[in-house]
């Protein structure tokens, strides 16, 4: 997998003033997914597990270039969810995964994992806007991800990511609120 040096060099061009981070991570991102999965064979739960890891390393890949952690990870959830979507995997498990790799990887650069959280949601639900999707289910799934990921990290971070994801004025409280409290409306 050369996703790091892909976006390396995608990354390299939009920080010198070429273009976009979100659309050029999305785009490299969507891209490797495809080929990857497809090399691969059958797309089943083994292929969607390669995305946290792509995503992890295309944080790695975007911090290491200058660019923005936050659209990268945007860019990089949108990308691995509409690539999963092409081969016919499983979009819900991508959205998790994908969190959980943003998560992760902004952690190992010493990046704000509550933004990454959050950013990841945005992606996930750009994603399912895209591809026809329910929006709320990726929210959801992403949310779970991001969530996931910060346990693991630790309990700062979980507190982090999960104030991160209610004070974020552009993702669906119903469903966060729902997530982080167990209740529903």
């Amino acid at each position: 997998m050369s996703i790091t040096d892909d976006l390396k060099n995608a990354l390299s061009a939009v920080v010198s003033g070429v273009g976009d981070v979100v659309s050029t991570t999305e785009n490299v991102t969507k891209d490797t997914i495809v080929k990857t999965l497809q090399a691969g064979g059958e797309v089943a739960a083994t292929g969607v597990a390669v995305v946290g890891s792509l995503v992890s390393e295309g944080v790695r890949a975007a911090s290491s270039t200058g660019a923005s952690t936050a659209q990268a990870v945007t860019g990089l959830v949108t990308g691995s969810i509409k690539g999963v979507k092409v081969v016919g995997g499983d979009v819900g498990a991508t959205a998790t995964e994908a969190a959980k790799g943003a998560v992760k990887g902004a952690q190992d650069v010493g990046g704000d994992v509550g933004e990454a959280a959050v950013s990841a949601v945005e992606g996930a639900i750009s994603a399912a806007r895209n591809i026809g999707e329910d929006s709320g289910e990726l929210a959801k799934d992403a949310a779970l991800g991001a969530i996931s990921a910060a346990d693991e990290l630790g309990s700062e971070a979980a507190g982090v990511v999960r104030k991160a994801l209610l004070n974020a004025a552009a993702l669906p409280h119903d469903i966060i609120d729902a997530l982080l409290t167990g209740k529903t409306e």
